[in-house]
C-alpha cells in the first residue's frame, strides 16, 4: 500500500507551494506550515492499521463510523478512550444515554490531598463516534474491544494543577443549572476534542465565517459538507483539520507535551497488543480524535518507535461506575455553545433518513428501538469489503465550491410554527404575525451570512429577535425554548442492574413506598409508620439519605428525627432519580450507606479542623442515624481529647447545647451513664474553669460564648461535684476574673449571685446606681445584654431582668431612653433571641394579664418589704384569697390539716376564715396564689 499512495498527494502540494510563494512573497513559514499539513495527511494515510479520526458528539463522524464499520468490519477497534474504564462498558447497555462513564477516588494516595475527590468522565451520546464503535464491539462476536489511552490515574499524574495556583471563585458568577452540574467538578474525557488552540485562529474563522461561536462554525463548514461525504474524503478532510490545527496550536510546553505523550500512549498499547496477539493490522480500525490521528511523534504507527515508557500507576484506588449525562452537562464541560448537542442529535437524525445508514445499537440499549440484526444466509458469515487503494480526495474537496442547499420552505415553515406555539404556552404575546417574522428573518440572516439554508442557529437568532422583545414572562427564554424544539436536553439514566451495590440496596430498601425512584423530579412519599410499622426501616434509610446526599435529594416535609424518640407519620418529598449521581457516587465509598455514614463521620470527627462540639454533633448523629452505641463512645473518647487541647471558648456555646441533649438522652434510655460522657462532665468542668478568667479579660470572646462557659458549669455542677470536682476550684475562677466590658461585667454579677457572694438587694442597688449615672446610662444596653446572656447560667435571674428593663423604661425620661432603645432591640435580637421565650414568659407571669387591672397593679419590687406576703397576696388578686378556700375546700382541708388547723367549715364567714387562714400562713397563700395564676 505504501508504494501505491507515494505520489497521492504531490499535486496538491505543489498546488500550495505556488500559493505559499504567490501570498508570502516567497517560501518561508507559511509554506511549511502548508506542506506539513500535506505530510501529515498523507502519513496518517499510509498507515497500514487504518486510523479513523472523528470529532467529539459530530454526526457527520457518527454517520462515517457506522457505515465503515459494515465496510471493513474489523476484527479488533482501537479507541481513545481510558484503559481502566474497559470494563464499565459492559453496562451501557442497562442504560438510557446519554451517561458518562466515570473513575472515582475518594482517598488519594500519590496526589496532594486538597485534590480530592478525583473523578474523571467521558461522556458518551448515540449520536457519537465512539458509541457506534463499542456498540459494534460488543455485539458483533469475534470483534475485540481495546482502550488504549491513559488511565484515569495517569490524567492526574500528568495533570498541571500542581505547577499552578488554584483560581479564586468567581462570587458574582451565576449559578450553574442542575442539568449544567450532573458531571460535577470531574475532569472530562472524550475522543475528539477538535478545536483551535490558538485564539486567533478561531477569532479569525468565526469572523470570516460570519457566526457567533466554534459550534456554529462547525456545524456550518464541516458537519453539513461531509455528512455525505464518501469514507476517502471524510479521512483526509478530518486529517488536514487535525494537522491544521495542531501546527497553529499555541507553544504550552505542558500541553504539547501531554498530548504527545498520550500519542506515544496509545501507540505503544497497539503495537503490544498485536505483538501479542498476531493480529493483522489491516484487520484493526484505530478510532481517535483528528487532533492526534496527524501527528508526528516518532512513536507513530505499526513501525513506530519503541522508545515510550509507560509509567507506574500511583496507590490510589480507583472505583468505576456509570453516572448519567446530559447535553446541558456535556455543553458546559467541554464549553460549547448552548444548545448545540441537541442540534447535533437532530442532525443525527435526518443524516440516517437522508443516508439510509443503519446505525449500530447495543442490544437490550435503554431508550432507543429495537433493531433486528443483519440476517446472513445460513452457514456464511459477512465478509469484509476490501479497501481500495486510497486516491487523492483532498484536492477536488478544497477546490470544489461550497454547495449552496435549497431552501425546504416546509421545515423552516414548521419551525417557525413551533416555535410561536411553544412561546405562547410559555407567556410571551406571539401570534401567527411573529411567525410569519421569524420565517421571514431566518431566510434574510441566512442570506447576510452567505448561505441559502437557514441553519438551526440562524432560526434562533431570528426567533429571539421576533418574539423575545422586551421581557421574558416566564422562566424559560426564546433561545432555551428553541434548543427544546430541536431535541431538548436529553438527560440519561443509569439502569438498575448498571448500579453500585450501595444504590441497588438503597432501592431495594425503599421498595415498600412503592414508588418509582429512578424517576426524574420530586414524588412526594407517606409514611404511616404507627399502622405501617414495616415502614420505620425505610425511615431510616431516608433520613440517612439526608444527611448523605445533596440537599433536595430527600426532604422531609413533616416528621423530625430527635434523641429518643420514634417516628410515628412522616412526609417525604424525594427527588432520587435528578440526583442519581450523588446516590451513585456514595456507592464508590462503600457497599452500604450505614458504612458510609459512618466513615464519613469519623472522617469529620478525626479531621485536622474538628472542635470538640464537632465531635459532639458527630456523637449525636452516630446515636441518631446509626443507633450505634460503639460508634459513639468510641467518638466520645475523642471528643474528650479534643476538649483538652483547646485553648479557646468559641465552641462553648455549641458543646453545650449538645452535652445537655445528649445527658438528657441517656438518663432517660440508659440506665447508667455512659464512662465517656462522666468523664466529658467532669472534664469540661475542669476545663472551663481555667479558662473563665482570661475568657472575661478576652476582648475576641463574646459574653455568649463566656455565658454558655457559666452555663457549663453550673448546669453540669451537681453531676460533676458527684464525680470528684470541687467547688472551690469555680469560687477561685469567679474570683479572678475581672472584666471590663459592661455585658461581661454583668454577666460576672450573675455569676456571684448564683454562687451566693452576691445578694440580690445589693445587685438591684448596682443597677439602680448605673440609671442614676448620666455617664453609664449609654452602656445600659450592654449591661441588660449581660443580664440577658445570664439566663443561660441563672435562669432563676428571669424576674430580675423583667425588673431591669422595667426600670429603665419607667425611670429614664424619653429623651434619654429613645436613643438607646434601637441598641437595646437590636442586642436582644442578635445575642440572646434564644433566650427571649424565657423573658416573655415571665414578663407574662409577672404583669397583669388585662389592661384594666394596669391601673391598681403594683410591681412585685415596689412593694414594702414590712407588708405581710398574705396582704400582698390579697391585694394583688383582689378578694381571690378569699375566695379561693371556699371554692376549693378539699384543697384548703388537707392544707389546713398539714398546718395543724382544727375547725369546721361555716359558709356565712368562709370568705373570713380563709382570709385568716391565708394571713397566719403567708408563704402558703403565696404558693396557692402562684398556682392559681398558673392554672
Amino acid at each position: 500500500m505504501s508504494g501505491t499512495n507515494e505520489g497521492t498527494f504531490e499535486a496538491l502540494r505543489t498546488q500550495l507551494r505556488e500559493a505559499a510563494s504567490t501570498f508570502a512573497d516567497g517560501p518561508d513559514a507559511l509554506e511549511g506550515i502548508l506542506l506539513g499539513m500535506v505530510d501529515d495527511v498523507d502519513r496518517a494515510v499510509r498507515e497500514p492499521l487504518e486510523v479513523f479520526p472523528v470529532c467529539h458528539h459530530s454526526p457527520a463522524s457518527a454517520v462515517a463510523m457506522a457505515r465503515r464499520l459494515r465496510e471493513k468490519q474489523p476484527k479488533v477497534v482501537y479507541l481513545e478512550l481510558c484503559e481502566d474504564m474497559a470494563p464499565l462498558l459492559t453496562e451501557l447497555r442497562n442504560c438510557r444515554l446519554p451517561v458518562a462513564v466515570q473513575a472515582y477516588a475518594t482517598e488519594v494516595d500519590g496526589f496532594p490531598a486538597d485534590w480530592a475527590p478525583l473523578s474523571v468522565v467521558a461522556p458518551i451520546t448515540e449520536a457519537s463516534a465512539e458509541y457506534q464503535a463499542i456498540a459494534y464491539a460488543l455485539d458483533t462476536p469475534g470483534v475485540e474491544l481495546v482502550l488504549v489511552d491513559r488511565s484515569s490515574d495517569h490524567v492526574f499524574q500528568w495533570d498541571a494543577r500542581a505547577e499552578q495556583p488554584a483560581a479564586p471563585d468567581d462570587p458574582e458568577a451565576p449559578p450553574a443549572e442542575e442539568e449544567a452540574a450532573l458531571h460535577g467538578d470531574a475532569v472530562g474525557v472524550e475522543i475528539g476534542d477538535l478545536r483551535p488552540r490558538f485564539a486567533e485562529l478561531e477569532e479569525h474563522l468565526l469572523r470570516h465565517g460570519r457566526v457567533r461561536h466554534w459550534s456554529e462554525w462547525w456545524h456550518q463548514y464541516v458537519e453539513l459538507p461531509l455528512g455525505d461525504a464518501d469514507h476517502d474524503t471524510y479521512r483526509q478532510v478530518m486529517f488536514l483539520i487535525g494537522s491544521l490545527f495542531r501546527r497553529l496550536a499555541p507553544g504550552d510546553p505542558h500541553r504539547v507535551r501531554v498530548d504527545e505523550d498520550r500519542e506515544r500512549h496509545m501507540w505503544t498499547r497497539m503495537r503490544e497488543h498485536l505483538a501479542v496477539t498476531g493480529t493483522d493490522p489491516a484487520d484493526c480500525l484505530y478510532v481517535c480524535g483528528a487532533f492526534h490521528a496527524a501527528s508526528d511523534v516518532e512513536e507513530f504507527g505499526v513501525h513506530g518507535a519503541d522508545t515510550f515508557e509507560i509509567g507506574p500507576r500511583s496507590g490510589t484506588k480507583w472505583l468505576h461506575g456509570l453516572i448519567p449525562s446530559s447535553h446541558t452537562a456535556i455543553e458546559a464541560q467541554f464549553g460549547l455553545a448552548s444548545g448545540s448537542v441537541s442540534i447535533a442529535a437532530a442532525l443525527w437524525t435526518k443524516n440516517l433518513k437522508r443516508t439510509r445508514v443503519k446505525p449500530y445499537r447495543l442490544t437490550g440499549q435503554a431508550g432507543t428501538k429495537k433493531t433486528a440484526p443483519a440476517r446472513t444466509a445460513p452457514g456464511k458469515t459477512p465478509q469484509p469489503v476490501p479497501q481500495a487503494p486510497t486516491a487523492d480526495q483532498l484536492t477536488g474537496f478544497l477546490r470544489r465550491p461550497p454547495v449552496l442547499d435549497q431552501l425546504d420552505e416546509a421545515e423552516l415553515l414548521g419551525w417557525s410554527v413551533d416555535i410561536v406555539r411553544a412561546a405562547r404556552r410559555n407567556g410571551y404575546l406571539a401570534s401567527t404575525a411573529d411567525a410569519i417574522a421569524v420565517f421571514q428573518t431566518s431566510i434574510l440572516l441566512a442570506g447576510m451570512r452567505d448561505r441559502a439554508r437557514p441553519t438551526p442557529y440562524d432560526f434562533q437568532d431570528a426567533a429571539v429577535t421576533c418574539i423575545e422583545k422586551d421581557a421574558v414572562p416566564g422562566r424559560r427564554d426564546v433561545r432555551r425554548l428553541v434548543e427544546i424544539m430541536m431535541g431538548g436536553d436529553r438527560i440519561g439514566q443509569v439502569g438498575y442492574d448498571a448500579l453500585p451495590p450501595l444504590a441497588r440496596d438503597v432501592h431495594d430498601r425503599l421498595a415498600p413506598l412503592n414508588m418509582k425512584l429512578q424517576q426524574r423530579g420530586v414524588q412526594r412519599a407517606l409514611l404511616d409508620i404507627a399502622g405501617r410499622p414495616e415502614l420505620e426501616a425505610c425511615s431510616d434509610v431516608l433520613w440517612m439519605l439526608r444527611y448523605l446526599m445533596p440537599q433536595g435529594a430527600a426532604r422531609p416535609i413533616m416528621g423530625e428525627r430527635r434523641l429518643g424518640e420514634r417516628p410515628i407519620q412522616e412526609s417525604w418529598d424525594l427527588a432520587l432519580g435528578t440526583h442519581q449521581r450523588a446516590l451513585i457516587e456514595l456507592g464508590y465509598e462503600g457497599v452500604g450507606i450505614e458504612q458510609v455514614l459512618e466513615q464519613r463521620l469519623r472522617r469529620t470527627a478525626y479531621g485536622p479542623q474538628a472542635t470538640a462540639a464537632v465531635v459532639l454533633e458527630a456523637v449525636e448523629d452516630a446515636t441518631l442515624y446509626l443507633r450505634s452505641r460503639r460508634l459513639a463512645d468510641e467518638l466520645g473518647t475523642h471528643a474528650l481529647a479534643v476538649l483538652a487541647s483547646e485553648r479557646s471558648v468559641d465552641g462553648a456555646p455549641e458543646v453545650l447545647r449538645r452535652v445537655r441533649r445528649l445527658l438528657a438522652h441517656y438518663r432517660t434510655s440508659e440506665p447508667v451513664l455512659p464512662s465517656w460522657i462522666e468523664s466529658f462532665v467532669k472534664a469540661g468542668y475542669a476545663h472551663y474553669c481555667t479558662l473563665l478568667p482570661t475568657a472575661f479579660a478576652d476582648e475576641e470572646a463574646t459574653v455568649r460564648q463566656v455565658g454558655a462557659m457559666l452555663g457549663f458549669l453550673f448546669s453540669m455542677e451537681g453531676l460533676a461535684l458527684s464525680l470528684g470536682c470541687d467547688r472551690t476550684q469555680l469560687e477561685l475562677a469567679v474570683m479572678q476574673s475581672h472584666p471590663q466590658e459592661p455585658s461581661k461585667v454583668a454577666l460576672l454579677w450573675a455569676a456571684q449571685v448564683q454562687l451566693g457572694r452576691l445578694s440580690r438587694e445589693d445587685l438591684r442597688a448596682r443597677c439602680d446606681e448605673l440609671l442614676g449615672n448620666p455617664l453609664a446610662l449609654p452602656a445600659y444596653p450592654r449591661y441588660l445584654s449581660g443580664f440577658v446572656h445570664a439566663l443561660e447560667p441563672v435562669p432563676a435571674l428571669a424576674d430580675f431582668v423583667v425588673e431591669a428593663v422595667s426600670n429603665a423604661f419607667g425611670r429614664l425620661p424619653d429623651p434619654v431612653l429613645l436613643p438607646w432603645l434601637p441598641t437595646l432591640v437590636t442586642t436582644l435580637r442578635s445575642g440572646g433571641a434564644d433566650l427571649a421565650p424565657l423573658l416573655i414568659r415571665e414578663a407574662g407571669r409577672i404583669f397583669p394579664g388585662r389592661l384594666a387591672a394596669l391601673d391598681e397593679w403594683v410591681p412585685p419590687w415596689r412593694e414594702p418589704k414590712d407588708a405581710p406576703r398574705a396582704d400582698r397576696a390579697v391585694r394583688a388578686g383582689g378578694r381571690r384569697g378569699a375566695v379561693l378556700p371556699a371554692a376549693h375546700p378539699a384543697t384548703c382541708d388537707a392544707v389546713a390539716t398539714l398546718l395543724g388547723w382544727d375547725g369546721a367549715w361555716q359558709p356565712e364567714i368562709a370568705g373570713a376564715e380563709g382570709a385568716t387562714l391565708l394571713a397566719r400562713h403567708p408563704q402558703t397563700a403565696a404558693a396557692l396564689e402562684v398556682l392559681m395564676a398558673t392554672a
